[in-house]
């Protein structure tokens, strides 16, 4: 684990639960997330130390603890700045929104651990990039995720798509909105110049993204028809929740509620967008009924 693996030219990446990207040039490193937390970001310096780099900048492809986590222990190891999209950038000052996004309100303790809620860091708006390096926009999965193309053709995508392991045994993958993420799997399925490597952080890297990012779309429409199933009888929130669950026989912890929770909620904005749900309050209570 922690394995430090060149692609070519400068682009590499740390092969680990949540792969992070590791471009060096001259001696000065750049790294795409960084990881679950401080031990993550111990190890990383390990291996910037052991092949003599020097951390220049960390680029956050998004906000979620498992991407950020050893930022605040490298940033007060090296000096190095942290930069990420704007509306992520506000949850990596403020580690709170994220449980707080899922929850709805201020979330319960369960919801307040180091699995959603990375140590804060000082972090700068990302505004413009190193030259010979693209930005991706990589919507749906996180408000503001981005991924990034490096000069020799490594495309940094953190989340973009779940590997096929994990959609065949959990199904339902945390999404903020399906709409968006549709649109995200639309742009890596049409291809982006100068791609020769896809390094998703979740599933193995690939020189063709197409049949996963295919596979990812085929299980989002899946879901999203079995939730307009499910509202063929006015539903409250929980019933479908319920029902989604026992149609993949999955069984939830209270970090689980939270995320597929809000992504079902996602599911159930999406669906009414596109005409195929209404909601309204009944009795002091919002049913969704399918169309």
């Amino acid at each position: 684990m922690y394995e430090y693996v060149r692609l070519g030219g400068g682009s590499g990446y740390v092969d680990c639960p949540a792969r992070m990207g590791l471009y060096a040039e001259n001696g000065q490193a750049i790294l795409i997330d960084t990881g679950g937390d401080k031990s993550a970001g111990r190890k990383l310096r390990q291996i910037l130390d052991s092949n003599g780099y020097k951390l220049q900048a960390i680029y956050n492809t998004h906000s979620h603890a498992d991407h950020i986590g050893g930022n605040a222990y490298l940033q007060k190891q090296t000096g190095c700045k942290v930069y990420a999209q704007p509306m992520e950038a506000a949850f990596v000052r403020n580690p709170i929104l994220e449980p707080a996004l899922l929850f709805g309100g201020s979330p319960f303790r369960e919801l307040r651990s180091k699995f959603l809620m990375a140590e804060p860091s000082v972090v700068e708006d990302l505004t413009e990039m190193l030259p010979g390096w693209q930005l991706i926009p990589e919507p749906g999965h996180s408000p503001g995720m981005v991924g990034y193309l490096s000069p020799d053709g490594a495309a940094y995508i953190g989340d973009a798509v779940s590997s096929e392991e994990t959609l065949d045994k959990y199904h339902i993958f945390y999404l903020w909105d399906p709409k968006g993420y549709l649109e995200t799997l639309d742009r890596l399925e049409a291809g982006i110049n100068g791609v020769r490597w896809w390094v998703p952080a979740h599933a193995p890297v690939c020189e063709d993204i197409r049949p996963l990012a295919a596979k990812n779309r085929e299980k989002v429409l899946e879901i999203a028809d079995r939730v307009a199933g499910l509202c063929e009888e006015p539903q409250i929130f929980e019933n479908i929740l319920t029902g989604i669950l026992n149609l993949y026989g999955i069984t939830l912890n209270a970090q689980q509620y939270g995320l597929i929770g809000s992504t079902l909620r996602g599911y159930l904005s999406w669906l009414q967008e596109r005409g195929d749900l209404t909601a309204g309050v009944e009795d002091n209570q919002l049913l969704w009924r399918s169309v």
